[in-house]
């Protein structure tokens, strides 16, 4: 949200385009967090390892994010990889 409330003040209207290494990475981003859900429920996992892989892919997340949104430039974050799309 910050970013989209810079984007506004400033000249940038759109964000640069990321890499195709970026978006692949963004892709197995979101993918890894959808894995501790799929597993349990198709019996590869018991559910109590699948909360907990969750949990931790979840808190992993949320460190990432914050540091995208406290750490980063504006301009460096808007293309980072590692973000929720």
């Amino acid at each position: 949200m910050r970013f989209a409330w810079l984007r506004t003040k400033r000249a940038l209207a759109q964000p640069p385009e990321p890499s195709p290494a970026d978006k692949v990475l963004l892709a197995g981003y979101n993918i890894v967090w959808w894995v501790p859900v799929v597993l349990p429920l198709l019996g590869v996992i018991s559910y109590r390892a699948g909360t907990l892989a969750f949990l931790a892919v979840t808190a992993t997340r949320a460190a990432v994010n914050l540091y995208r949104n406290n750490v980063l430039r504006p301009d460096r974050g808007a293309t980072f990889a590692l973000r929720s799309p």
